[in-house]
Protein backbone atom coordinates (compact mmCIF):
# COMPACT_ATOMS: atom_id res chain seq x y z
CA UNK A 1 0.00 0.00 0.00
CA UNK A 2 2.46 2.58 1.08
CA UNK A 3 3.30 1.86 0.73
CA UNK A 4 18.66 13.55 -18.45
CA UNK A 5 20.75 14.52 -22.73
CA UNK A 6 16.85 13.44 -23.76
CA UNK A 7 15.82 11.38 -26.84
CA UNK A 8 12.14 12.56 -26.79
CA UNK A 9 12.18 16.10 -27.68
CA UNK A 10 10.61 16.49 -24.04
CA UNK A 11 12.56 19.94 -23.21
CA UNK A 12 9.26 22.03 -24.37
CA UNK A 13 8.54 24.45 -21.80
CA UNK A 14 4.80 24.17 -20.27
CA UNK A 15 2.01 26.83 -20.65
CA UNK A 16 2.52 29.67 -18.79
CA UNK A 17 6.29 29.19 -17.92
CA UNK A 18 7.79 31.96 -19.94
CA UNK A 19 6.96 34.84 -17.60
CA UNK A 20 4.95 37.51 -17.84
CA UNK A 21 1.12 37.33 -15.91
CA UNK A 22 1.43 33.88 -15.37
CA UNK A 23 4.43 34.30 -13.99
CA UNK A 24 3.70 36.66 -11.18
CA UNK A 25 0.74 34.73 -10.74
CA UNK A 26 2.72 31.15 -10.23
CA UNK A 27 5.38 33.41 -7.55
CA UNK A 28 2.26 34.29 -5.26
CA UNK A 29 0.15 31.45 -5.59
CA UNK A 30 2.03 28.57 -6.04
CA UNK A 31 1.33 28.94 -9.43
CA UNK A 32 -1.73 27.69 -11.88
CA UNK A 33 -2.09 24.49 -13.81
CA UNK A 34 1.30 24.31 -15.68
CA UNK A 35 3.06 26.98 -14.33
CA UNK A 36 6.04 24.61 -12.60
CA UNK A 37 7.86 25.44 -9.71
CA UNK A 38 10.64 23.98 -8.84
CA UNK A 39 11.87 21.71 -6.18
CA UNK A 40 12.32 22.90 -3.08
CA UNK A 41 15.79 24.36 -1.55
CA UNK A 42 14.95 25.03 1.89
CA UNK A 43 16.61 27.86 3.49
CA UNK A 44 14.87 27.54 6.88
CA UNK A 45 16.74 25.24 9.49
CA UNK A 46 15.37 21.58 10.54
CA UNK A 47 14.31 21.21 13.68
CA UNK A 48 15.34 17.93 15.77
CA UNK A 49 14.57 16.53 18.65
CA UNK A 50 17.03 13.97 19.84
CA UNK A 51 20.74 15.58 20.95
CA UNK A 52 24.03 13.64 20.74
CA UNK A 53 23.49 11.27 23.37
CA UNK A 54 19.92 9.92 22.40
CA UNK A 55 21.67 9.54 19.05
CA UNK A 56 24.24 7.34 20.50
CA UNK A 57 21.65 5.24 21.86
CA UNK A 58 19.48 4.30 19.11
CA UNK A 59 22.52 3.49 16.96
CA UNK A 60 23.76 1.64 19.42
CA UNK A 61 20.52 -0.04 19.84
CA UNK A 62 20.62 -0.62 15.78
CA UNK A 63 23.56 -2.84 16.32
CA UNK A 64 22.40 -4.84 18.75
CA UNK A 65 19.69 -5.77 16.80
CA UNK A 66 21.56 -6.39 13.83
CA UNK A 67 24.40 -8.47 15.39
CA UNK A 68 22.30 -10.17 18.36
CA UNK A 69 18.75 -10.59 15.91
CA UNK A 70 19.48 -10.37 12.81
CA UNK A 71 17.39 -9.18 9.43
CA UNK A 72 15.93 -11.92 7.30
CA UNK A 73 16.37 -12.10 3.50
CA UNK A 74 13.58 -14.66 2.15
CA UNK A 75 14.32 -17.38 -1.01
CA UNK A 76 16.93 -15.29 -2.30
CA UNK A 77 20.40 -17.52 -2.11
CA UNK A 78 21.90 -15.04 -3.97
CA UNK A 79 21.39 -12.38 -1.52
CA UNK A 80 22.41 -14.36 1.12
CA UNK A 81 25.77 -15.77 -0.65
CA UNK A 82 26.66 -12.03 -1.28
CA UNK A 83 25.90 -11.21 2.47
CA UNK A 84 28.26 -14.47 3.41
CA UNK A 85 31.09 -13.37 1.25
CA UNK A 86 30.57 -9.81 2.86
CA UNK A 87 31.50 -10.63 6.28
CA UNK A 88 27.90 -11.13 7.41
CA UNK A 89 26.74 -14.39 9.61
CA UNK A 90 24.12 -16.78 7.51
CA UNK A 91 21.94 -18.86 9.46
CA UNK A 92 19.30 -20.20 7.33
CA UNK A 93 17.51 -16.78 5.60
CA UNK A 94 18.45 -15.08 8.86
CA UNK A 95 21.58 -12.76 8.57
CA UNK A 96 23.54 -11.10 10.90
CA UNK A 97 25.87 -8.56 10.79
CA UNK A 98 29.02 -7.68 12.86
CA UNK A 99 29.24 -4.03 14.06
CA UNK A 100 29.66 -1.43 11.69
CA UNK A 101 29.26 -3.63 8.53
CA UNK A 102 26.58 -2.13 6.88
CA UNK A 103 28.36 1.33 7.71
CA UNK A 104 31.10 0.22 6.18
CA UNK A 105 29.78 -0.57 2.85
CA UNK A 106 27.48 2.16 2.84
CA UNK A 107 30.62 4.41 2.28
CA UNK A 108 30.19 3.79 -1.65
CA UNK A 109 26.22 5.54 -1.77
CA UNK A 110 25.70 8.87 -2.66
CA UNK A 111 24.77 11.43 -0.58
CA UNK A 112 23.00 13.67 -3.25
CA UNK A 113 22.26 12.89 -6.83
CA UNK A 114 20.08 13.76 -9.89
CA UNK A 115 16.67 12.56 -10.54
CA UNK A 116 16.28 12.93 -14.39
CA UNK A 117 13.04 13.38 -16.28
CA UNK A 118 12.94 13.12 -19.78
CA UNK A 119 12.33 16.75 -20.00
CA UNK A 120 15.62 18.58 -18.43
CA UNK A 121 14.11 21.08 -16.83
CA UNK A 122 11.73 18.76 -14.73
CA UNK A 123 14.63 16.85 -13.29
CA UNK A 124 15.27 17.05 -9.37
CA UNK A 125 17.82 17.32 -6.78
CA UNK A 126 17.40 14.26 -4.36
CA UNK A 127 19.70 15.02 -0.80
CA UNK A 128 20.66 18.04 1.14
CA UNK A 129 18.33 21.22 1.24
CA UNK A 130 16.18 20.04 -1.70
CA UNK A 131 12.98 18.66 -1.03
CA UNK A 132 10.96 16.60 -3.94
CA UNK A 133 7.29 16.30 -3.33
CA UNK A 134 5.63 13.37 -5.51
CA UNK A 135 2.00 12.46 -4.76
CA UNK A 136 -0.15 9.53 -3.35
CA UNK A 137 1.37 5.93 -3.67
CA UNK A 138 -0.57 2.11 -3.85
CA UNK A 139 -4.22 3.01 -3.37
CA UNK A 140 -6.84 0.17 -4.92
CA UNK A 141 -9.52 2.77 -4.47
CA UNK A 142 -10.44 6.13 -5.71
CA UNK A 143 -13.19 9.24 -4.40
CA UNK A 144 -14.17 10.53 -8.06
CA UNK A 145 -15.72 14.10 -8.85
CA UNK A 146 -19.02 12.74 -8.48
CA UNK A 147 -18.00 11.72 -4.66
CA UNK A 148 -18.16 8.11 -5.33
CA UNK A 149 -16.34 5.64 -3.84
CA UNK A 150 -15.05 2.86 -5.98
CA UNK A 151 -12.21 0.70 -7.72
CA UNK A 152 -9.57 2.64 -9.41
CA UNK A 153 -9.25 2.10 -13.44
CA UNK A 154 -6.69 3.32 -15.75
CA UNK A 155 -8.58 6.19 -16.66
CA UNK A 156 -7.90 7.47 -13.13
CA UNK A 157 -4.18 6.65 -12.91
CA UNK A 158 -3.81 8.37 -16.70
CA UNK A 159 -6.18 11.40 -14.58
CA UNK A 160 -3.73 11.95 -11.85
CA UNK A 161 -0.69 11.89 -13.66
CA UNK A 162 -2.21 14.54 -15.61
CA UNK A 163 -2.76 16.49 -12.27
CA UNK A 164 0.20 15.79 -10.97
CA UNK A 165 2.37 17.13 -14.30
CA UNK A 166 -0.25 20.35 -14.10
CA UNK A 167 0.12 20.78 -10.77
CA UNK A 168 3.39 23.45 -10.03
CA UNK A 169 4.32 22.30 -6.33
CA UNK A 170 4.78 18.61 -7.23
CA UNK A 171 7.75 17.89 -8.54
CA UNK A 172 7.45 14.20 -9.90
CA UNK A 173 4.37 11.95 -11.52
CA UNK A 174 4.81 9.39 -8.59
CA UNK A 175 4.65 5.92 -9.29
CA UNK A 176 1.28 3.86 -8.59
CA UNK A 177 -0.75 7.12 -7.96
CA UNK A 178 -3.92 4.34 -7.95
CA UNK A 179 -4.11 0.66 -8.93
CA UNK A 180 -6.22 -0.11 -11.85
CA UNK A 181 -7.90 -2.86 -11.10
CA UNK A 182 -9.22 -3.34 -14.58
CA UNK A 183 -6.34 -4.54 -15.92
CA UNK A 184 -4.37 -7.59 -15.16
CA UNK A 185 -2.42 -7.65 -12.38
CA UNK A 186 1.03 -9.06 -14.97
CA UNK A 187 0.44 -6.28 -17.18
CA UNK A 188 -0.59 -3.40 -15.45
CA UNK A 189 2.64 -2.26 -14.72
CA UNK A 190 3.12 -1.59 -18.57
CA UNK A 191 0.42 0.96 -18.52
CA UNK A 192 1.49 2.62 -15.44
CA UNK A 193 5.06 3.36 -16.37
CA UNK A 194 3.76 4.14 -20.01
CA UNK A 195 1.13 6.58 -18.83
CA UNK A 196 3.99 8.55 -17.01
CA UNK A 197 6.36 8.61 -19.74
CA UNK A 198 2.90 10.33 -22.34
CA UNK A 199 1.02 12.39 -19.96
CA UNK A 200 4.31 13.79 -18.21
CA UNK A 201 7.15 14.81 -18.47
CA UNK A 202 8.26 14.98 -14.88
CA UNK A 203 10.66 12.09 -13.46
CA UNK A 204 8.97 8.99 -12.33
CA UNK A 205 9.24 6.03 -10.23
CA UNK A 206 9.38 2.88 -11.59
CA UNK A 207 7.47 -1.00 -10.46
CA UNK A 208 8.81 -2.88 -7.72
CA UNK A 209 6.07 -6.29 -7.70
CA UNK A 210 8.20 -8.47 -9.66
CA UNK A 211 11.28 -8.57 -10.77
CA UNK A 212 10.42 -8.98 -14.28
CA UNK A 213 8.36 -5.81 -13.88
CA UNK A 214 11.39 -3.73 -12.52
CA UNK A 215 13.44 -5.04 -15.57
CA UNK A 216 10.25 -3.80 -18.13
CA UNK A 217 10.68 -0.55 -16.22
CA UNK A 218 14.34 -0.15 -16.89
CA UNK A 219 13.46 -1.65 -20.71
CA UNK A 220 11.18 1.66 -21.15
CA UNK A 221 12.99 3.97 -19.62
CA UNK A 222 16.14 2.96 -21.88
CA UNK A 223 14.06 3.55 -24.98
CA UNK A 224 13.07 7.17 -23.34
CA UNK A 225 16.81 8.15 -21.94
CA UNK A 226 18.96 5.45 -24.04
CA UNK A 227 21.09 2.52 -22.57
CA UNK A 228 23.93 4.13 -21.70
CA UNK A 229 22.31 7.37 -19.43
CA UNK A 230 20.64 4.88 -17.87
CA UNK A 231 23.56 2.85 -16.72
CA UNK A 232 25.39 6.22 -15.71
CA UNK A 233 22.38 8.47 -14.37
CA UNK A 234 19.53 8.20 -12.20
CA UNK A 235 15.97 8.12 -14.16
CA UNK A 236 13.87 6.32 -11.71
CA UNK A 237 13.24 6.02 -7.85
CA UNK A 238 11.83 3.10 -6.59
CA UNK A 239 10.03 2.28 -3.53
CA UNK A 240 11.18 -1.42 -1.35
CA UNK A 241 9.24 -1.49 1.59
CA UNK A 242 11.10 -3.82 4.28
CA UNK A 243 8.21 -6.49 5.80
CA UNK A 244 8.75 -5.05 9.37
CA UNK A 245 9.54 -6.43 12.28
CA UNK A 246 12.91 -7.20 10.87
CA UNK A 247 11.91 -9.30 7.45
CA UNK A 248 12.89 -8.23 3.20
CA UNK A 249 10.92 -10.45 1.47
CA UNK A 250 11.98 -12.24 -2.46
CA UNK A 251 9.29 -9.77 -3.94
CA UNK A 252 10.76 -6.38 -2.46
CA UNK A 253 14.53 -7.99 -2.39
CA UNK A 254 14.27 -8.90 -6.06
CA UNK A 255 13.08 -5.60 -7.26
CA UNK A 256 16.12 -3.94 -5.13
CA UNK A 257 18.70 -6.11 -6.59
CA UNK A 258 16.83 -5.35 -10.60
CA UNK A 259 17.13 -1.31 -9.74
CA UNK A 260 20.66 -1.56 -8.17
CA UNK A 261 21.79 -3.30 -10.97
CA UNK A 262 20.97 -0.44 -13.55
CA UNK A 263 22.25 2.16 -10.84
CA UNK A 264 18.11 3.24 -9.90
CA UNK A 265 17.62 4.50 -6.59
CA UNK A 266 16.02 2.48 -4.19
CA UNK A 267 13.96 4.32 -0.88
CA UNK A 268 14.89 1.60 1.18
CA UNK A 269 11.79 2.68 3.55
CA UNK A 270 10.48 0.36 6.85
CA UNK A 271 6.55 0.35 6.61
CA UNK A 272 5.46 1.10 10.83
CA UNK A 273 2.47 0.60 12.48
CA UNK A 274 4.33 1.32 15.74
CA UNK A 275 2.27 -0.81 18.21
CA UNK A 276 1.95 -3.31 15.55
CA UNK A 277 5.04 -3.63 13.25
CA UNK A 278 7.55 -1.73 15.67
CA UNK A 279 7.59 -1.45 19.44
CA UNK A 280 5.21 1.32 21.03
CA UNK A 281 8.14 3.84 22.03
CA UNK A 282 9.32 6.09 19.62
CA UNK A 283 13.42 5.23 20.55
CA UNK A 284 12.50 1.37 19.59
CA UNK A 285 10.76 2.32 16.73
CA UNK A 286 13.53 4.41 15.75
CA UNK A 287 16.24 1.54 16.43
CA UNK A 288 14.58 -1.24 14.39
CA UNK A 289 14.01 1.70 11.58
CA UNK A 290 17.65 2.19 11.41
CA UNK A 291 18.74 -1.44 11.25
CA UNK A 292 16.10 -2.80 8.31
CA UNK A 293 17.44 0.33 7.06
CA UNK A 294 21.33 0.03 7.42
CA UNK A 295 20.68 -3.86 6.08
CA UNK A 296 18.49 -2.99 3.22
CA UNK A 297 20.49 0.35 2.05
CA UNK A 298 23.79 -1.83 2.40
CA UNK A 299 22.49 -4.56 -0.22
CA UNK A 300 22.04 -2.36 -2.78
CA UNK A 301 26.11 -1.30 -2.30
CA UNK A 302 26.89 -4.63 -2.32
CA UNK A 303 25.09 -5.37 -5.90
CA UNK A 304 26.71 -2.43 -7.26
CA UNK A 305 28.77 0.27 -5.34
CA UNK A 306 27.93 4.00 -5.55
CA UNK A 307 23.68 3.38 -6.88
CA UNK A 308 21.99 5.73 -5.16
CA UNK A 309 19.33 4.31 -2.16
CA UNK A 310 17.61 6.63 0.23
CA UNK A 311 16.69 6.18 3.97
CA UNK A 312 13.31 6.05 3.76
CA UNK A 313 10.33 5.24 6.47
CA UNK A 314 6.96 5.44 6.15
CA UNK A 315 5.51 5.96 10.42
CA UNK A 316 2.24 5.66 11.42
CA UNK A 317 1.04 4.38 15.28
CA UNK A 318 -1.94 2.17 16.21
CA UNK A 319 -5.49 2.68 17.72
CA UNK A 320 -5.39 0.29 20.64
CA UNK A 321 -8.79 0.36 20.74
CA UNK A 322 -9.40 -0.92 16.74
CA UNK A 323 -5.79 -1.80 16.03
CA UNK A 324 -6.31 0.91 12.58
CA UNK A 325 -3.18 3.24 11.68
CA UNK A 326 -3.61 6.79 12.85
CA UNK A 327 -2.07 10.01 11.13
CA UNK A 328 -1.11 13.24 12.34
CA UNK A 329 -0.71 12.00 16.17
CA UNK A 330 2.22 13.16 17.68
CA UNK A 331 4.63 9.94 17.96
CA UNK A 332 5.06 9.66 14.35
CA UNK A 333 5.88 13.09 14.12
CA UNK A 334 8.38 12.45 16.83
CA UNK A 335 9.80 9.04 14.93
CA UNK A 336 10.06 11.44 11.34
CA UNK A 337 12.60 14.20 12.73
CA UNK A 338 14.60 10.93 14.77
CA UNK A 339 14.69 9.26 11.59
CA UNK A 340 15.94 12.30 9.40
CA UNK A 341 18.41 13.08 11.89
CA UNK A 342 19.78 9.42 11.81
CA UNK A 343 19.79 9.68 8.20
CA UNK A 344 22.08 12.88 7.73
CA UNK A 345 24.57 11.00 10.51
CA UNK A 346 24.67 7.99 7.92
CA UNK A 347 25.22 10.75 5.10
CA UNK A 348 21.63 9.45 2.97
CA UNK A 349 19.10 11.53 1.28
CA UNK A 350 15.88 11.34 3.37
CA UNK A 351 12.13 10.09 2.44
CA UNK A 352 9.28 10.25 4.66
CA UNK A 353 5.40 12.09 5.24
CA UNK A 354 3.12 13.44 3.04
CA UNK A 355 -0.11 14.59 3.53
CA UNK A 356 -1.78 11.61 5.73
CA UNK A 357 -4.69 10.97 6.83
CA UNK A 358 -7.05 8.19 8.65
CA UNK A 359 -10.34 10.31 7.43
CA UNK A 360 -13.08 8.99 5.27
CA UNK A 361 -13.51 12.20 3.01
CA UNK A 362 -11.85 15.67 2.67
CA UNK A 363 -13.06 16.55 5.66
CA UNK A 364 -12.11 18.91 8.76
CA UNK A 365 -10.31 15.56 10.03
CA UNK A 366 -8.68 14.57 6.78
CA UNK A 367 -7.24 18.53 7.03
CA UNK A 368 -5.84 18.70 10.54
CA UNK A 369 -3.75 15.38 10.44
CA UNK A 370 -2.67 16.38 6.73
CA UNK A 371 -1.61 19.55 8.09
CA UNK A 372 0.43 18.12 11.12
CA UNK A 373 1.91 15.17 9.16
CA UNK A 374 2.70 18.09 6.25
CA UNK A 375 4.45 20.27 8.55
CA UNK A 376 6.76 17.67 10.39
CA UNK A 377 7.33 16.72 6.46
CA UNK A 378 8.85 20.19 5.94
CA UNK A 379 10.42 20.76 9.25
CA UNK A 380 12.28 17.61 9.31
CA UNK A 381 14.24 18.22 5.90
CA UNK A 382 12.81 15.74 4.15
CA UNK A 383 14.39 15.57 0.94
CA UNK A 384 11.73 13.07 -0.81
CA UNK A 385 7.92 13.25 0.07
CA UNK A 386 5.65 10.31 -0.72
CA UNK A 387 2.19 10.88 -0.62
CA UNK A 388 1.90 14.30 -0.60
CA UNK A 389 -1.14 14.82 -2.38
CA UNK A 390 -4.34 12.97 -3.04
CA UNK A 391 -4.12 10.13 0.49
CA UNK A 392 -7.83 9.59 1.76
CA UNK A 393 -8.54 6.88 4.29
CA UNK A 394 -5.17 5.77 5.45
CA UNK A 395 -3.55 5.22 2.00
CA UNK A 396 -6.77 2.99 0.57
CA UNK A 397 -8.12 5.88 -1.66
CA UNK A 398 -6.76 8.59 -3.70
CA UNK A 399 -8.99 11.41 -3.87
CA UNK A 400 -9.61 13.99 -6.38
CA UNK A 401 -10.80 16.57 -3.87
CA UNK A 402 -7.82 15.96 -2.04
CA UNK A 403 -5.55 16.30 -4.01
CA UNK A 404 -6.47 19.25 -5.36
CA UNK A 405 -6.39 20.97 -1.78
CA UNK A 406 -3.30 18.94 -1.12
CA UNK A 407 -1.40 20.30 -4.07
CA UNK A 408 -2.06 24.14 -2.46
CA UNK A 409 -0.74 23.49 0.98
CA UNK A 410 2.27 22.24 -0.85
CA UNK A 411 2.26 25.89 -2.76
CA UNK A 412 2.61 27.10 0.91
CA UNK A 413 5.27 24.94 2.21
CA UNK A 414 7.24 26.14 -1.03
CA UNK A 415 6.70 29.91 0.28
CA UNK A 416 7.33 28.90 3.98
CA UNK A 417 11.04 26.92 2.91
CA UNK A 418 12.26 30.37 1.42
CA UNK A 419 12.53 31.40 4.82
CA UNK A 420 13.11 35.22 5.60
CA UNK A 421 14.54 37.54 3.69
CA UNK A 422 17.12 39.13 5.14
CA UNK A 423 18.09 41.58 2.44
CA UNK A 424 17.82 45.39 1.93
CA UNK A 425 14.18 45.02 0.62
CA UNK A 426 13.26 42.19 2.80
CA UNK A 427 14.13 44.74 6.04
CA UNK A 428 11.94 47.49 4.38
CA UNK A 429 13.77 50.11 6.31
CA UNK A 430 12.64 52.44 3.79
CA UNK A 431 8.68 51.78 3.83
CA UNK A 432 9.02 52.19 7.75
CA UNK A 433 10.45 55.50 7.15
CA UNK A 434 8.05 56.36 4.07
CA UNK A 435 4.83 55.76 6.11
CA UNK A 436 6.55 56.87 9.60
CA UNK A 437 3.80 57.00 12.93
CA UNK A 438 0.19 56.80 12.23
CA UNK A 439 -0.13 56.40 8.62
CA UNK A 440 -0.80 52.92 6.94
CA UNK A 441 1.49 50.65 4.53
CA UNK A 442 -1.27 49.87 1.84
CA UNK A 443 -0.23 52.93 -0.93
CA UNK A 444 3.60 53.48 0.15
CA UNK A 445 6.11 52.68 -2.93
CA UNK A 446 7.60 49.06 -1.17
CA UNK A 447 3.79 47.91 -0.98
CA UNK A 448 3.06 48.57 -4.48
CA UNK A 449 6.76 46.79 -5.72
CA UNK A 450 5.69 43.59 -4.03
CA UNK A 451 2.31 43.07 -3.72
CA UNK A 452 1.76 40.52 -6.51
CA UNK A 453 4.59 38.34 -4.78
CA UNK A 454 4.13 39.51 -0.84
CA UNK A 455 2.21 36.64 0.22
CA UNK A 456 1.33 33.13 -0.88
CA UNK A 457 -2.38 33.53 -2.70
CA UNK A 458 -4.51 30.19 -2.42
CA UNK A 459 -6.30 29.24 -5.29
CA UNK A 460 -8.95 27.48 -3.05
CA UNK A 461 -9.12 29.07 0.29
CA UNK A 462 -11.87 31.50 0.64
CA UNK A 463 -11.11 34.95 2.70
CA UNK A 464 -14.21 36.91 0.99
CA UNK A 465 -16.68 38.15 3.21
CA UNK A 466 -19.75 36.06 4.52
CA UNK A 467 -22.07 37.84 2.30
CA UNK A 468 -20.07 37.08 -0.51
CA UNK A 469 -19.59 33.69 -0.17
CA UNK A 470 -23.45 33.25 0.50
CA UNK A 471 -23.94 34.97 -3.00
CA UNK A 472 -21.13 32.56 -5.01
CA UNK A 473 -23.34 29.66 -3.36
CA UNK A 474 -22.03 28.71 -0.02
CA UNK A 475 -19.54 26.62 -1.50
CA UNK A 476 -17.04 24.46 0.25
CA UNK A 477 -13.60 23.73 -0.27
CA UNK A 478 -14.32 20.23 -1.28
CA UNK A 479 -16.75 22.00 -3.99
CA UNK A 480 -14.04 24.70 -5.11
CA UNK A 481 -11.56 21.64 -5.38
CA UNK A 482 -14.03 19.49 -7.35
CA UNK A 483 -14.66 22.19 -9.70
CA UNK A 484 -10.35 23.63 -9.98
CA UNK A 485 -9.37 19.34 -10.65
CA UNK A 486 -12.61 19.33 -13.25
CA UNK A 487 -11.10 22.39 -15.28
CA UNK A 488 -7.70 20.76 -15.13
CA UNK A 489 -8.15 17.90 -16.38
CA UNK A 490 -10.58 19.58 -19.26
CA UNK A 491 -7.26 22.15 -19.78
CA UNK A 492 -5.35 19.30 -19.83
CA UNK A 493 -2.50 19.28 -22.58
CA UNK A 494 -0.10 16.73 -22.94
CA UNK A 495 3.41 17.72 -23.15
CA UNK A 496 5.62 17.19 -25.70
CA UNK A 497 6.89 13.08 -26.87
CA UNK A 498 8.70 12.18 -29.99
CA UNK A 499 6.36 10.35 -32.26
CA UNK A 500 8.99 7.73 -32.89
CA UNK A 501 9.51 7.58 -29.28
CA UNK A 502 5.99 6.74 -28.52
CA UNK A 503 5.32 4.49 -31.00
CA UNK A 504 8.70 2.37 -29.67
CA UNK A 505 7.07 2.56 -26.03
CA UNK A 506 3.56 1.22 -27.30
CA UNK A 507 5.27 -1.55 -29.48
CA UNK A 508 7.06 -2.47 -26.34
CA UNK A 509 4.06 -3.02 -24.36
CA UNK A 510 2.10 -4.35 -26.93
CA UNK A 511 4.83 -7.07 -26.96
CA UNK A 512 5.24 -7.80 -23.92
CA UNK A 513 1.46 -8.24 -22.98
CA UNK A 514 1.38 -10.46 -25.78
CA UNK A 515 4.03 -12.71 -24.49
CA UNK A 516 1.66 -13.50 -21.06
CA UNK A 517 -1.84 -14.35 -20.42
CA UNK A 518 -4.42 -12.38 -18.77
CA UNK A 519 -3.71 -12.85 -14.43
CA UNK A 520 -5.88 -11.02 -12.27
CA UNK A 521 -4.62 -12.56 -9.02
Amino acid sequence: MDDITQKSGGGRRSRGEGGGAAARRASRTGGGAGASLPYITRKIPVYEVLDEEGLAIIERNADIILEEIGIEFREDEEVLALWRAAGAHVDGERVRFPKGLCREILKTAPSEFTWHARNPERSVHIGGKATVFAPVYGPPFVRDLEGVRRYATIEDFRNFVKLAYMAPSIHSSGGTVCEPVDVPVNKRHLDMVYSHIKYSDKPFMGSVTAPERAEDTIAMAKLVFGDDFVENNCVTLNLINANSPMVFDETMVGALKVYARHNQACVVSPFILSGAMSPVTVAGTLAQILAEVLAGAALTQLIRPGAPVLFGTFAASISMQSGAPTFGTPEPSLVSYGAAQLARRLGLPFRTGGSLCGSKVPDAQAAHESANTLNTTLLAGTNFVLHAAGWLEGGLVSSYEKFMIDQDQLGMMQKMAEGVDLTDEGQAMDAIREVGPGSHYLGCAHTQAHFQTAFYRSALMDNNSFEQWEIEGEKRIEQRANALCRSWLDTYEAPALDPALDEALLAFVKDRKDSMPDAFT
